[in-house]
């Protein structure tokens, strides 16, 4: 699996930036994807040591939309949060940083 199509997107919120000031970082991940795919991928893409990749699954939820209320499903998808190496970290997660 290319590196590009394993990491989907960084997961940014309230808990996710806290946990990047620990050296924590958390992003929603392709549901084939396993650990050591995840930490390649995140080391090949931002330049850093990972030390620890935690998976879980999220469950897809049902939500009505639309003038007549139809159900619509949203999968579930696979998040990672990933543990670096002291003292680095990924810009994407600093607010306010330059590229």
């Amino acid at each position: 699996m290319h590196t590009l199509h394993i990491i989907k997107r960084p997961l940014i919120t309230e808990k996710s930036m806290t946990d990047a000031t620990a050296g924590k970082f958390t992003f929603l991940v392709d549901r084939s994807a396993h650990k050591n795919a995840i930490k390649n991928a995140v080391e090949k893409t931002f330049s850093v040591h990972v030390t620890a990749v935690v998976t879980s699954m999220v469950k897809g939820k049902t939500k009505r939309t639309g003038k007549r209320r139809t159900e619509v499903v949203e999968g579930a998808v696979k998040r990672a949060t990933v543990t670096l190496a002291t003292g680095e970290k990924i810009a994407l997660f600093d607010i306010g940083a330059t590229k």
